[in-house]
């Protein structure tokens, strides 16, 4: 198998397929109009949003499986990938949850089904670039958009503190991430940069010392100004000098902003 079943599939056969207690979730992370964003899906029935997840193949590896989880729901690939935790609450998987959303698409789930047993959820969170990503949901949901950060819809299960726990690894690891990288087009104004990095961290920036310690690294190189016909100051756009900038991380940005 390569490839997800169809609800119908999922139901009658999954278990033959699918280990039976082991799910992905994946905290998709987006950067747009200065703001962080996360990808999330609306449930079908149900006023409340989910994280995109999916089952783990008996003969696929884990990391494999958040690939493709994170490929259907963005069409990319190739991109960057973190695992950062292992949620495994007793009461992560509820019938008052899943029996109306299954219902909405005309198919009954039963007690008995193994997709209402208690499942452990490893968490994955991806660094995408908003612009490249084109979301859509599946069977189960009817919507799939990005999220401001600062203002979640409701979430369903412990999804509200999967993105929490994603978030906060992305604040211990800003050191020794290409968070910048995988966030931003390829030329950007270092505004935008460090937007990125008080969301992560959930702290207002001096903008010169900012700027004062990011160029310190000789991970960047100032391209031509960015004019938008506004009255304001054009500024510099940069992109990363993707070998230093990889380098620099292997050690961390030590330079505390």
């Amino acid at each position: 198998m390569d490839q997800a079943l169809t609800i119908a599939e999922l139901i009658s056969s999954g278990k033959q397929y699918y280990l039976p207690s082991v799910s992905i979730d994946n905290v998709i992370f987006g950067f747009h109009e200065n703001q962080l964003k996360v990808l999330l899906l609306q449930i079908r029935s149900s006023d409340n949003w989910g994280l995109p997840g999916g089952y783990v193949f008996k003969e696929e590896e884990i990391e494999d499986a958040a690939v493709r989880v994170l490929k259907s729901r963005t069409g990319l690939q190739d991109l960057f990938l973190q695992q950062f935790y292992v949620f495994g609450g007793t009461k992560r998987v509820t019938k008052e949850i899943l029996k109306p959303v299954f219902k909405a698409i005309g198919t009954e789930l039963t007690d008995e089904s193994w997709l209402m047993n208690r499942f452990i959820s490893i968490g994955y969170y991806a660094l995408v670039e908003y612009e490249k990503v084109t979301p859509y949901p599946d069977e189960l949901s009817t919507q799939c958009t990005w999220h401001d950060l600062n203002n979640l819809p409701g979430l369903i299960l412990d999804h509200k503190e999967i993105i929490d726990k994603a978030l906060e690894t992305l604040r211990i690891q800003v050191n020794h991430q290409p968070i910048g990288y995988n966030l931003l087009p390829d030329e950007f104004p270092l505004k935008s940069l460090q937007l990125i990095y008080e969301t992560i961290l959930g702290r207002k920036l001096d903008r010169g010392n900012f700027n004062r310690k990011i160029l310190g690294y000789g991970i960047l190189e100032k391209k031509q100004k960015h004019y938008s016909g506004g009255a304001h100051k054009a500024p510099y756009l940069y992109s990363f000098l993707k070998e230093d900038y990889f380098n620099a991380l292997k050690t961390g940005l030590k330079k505390d902003f």
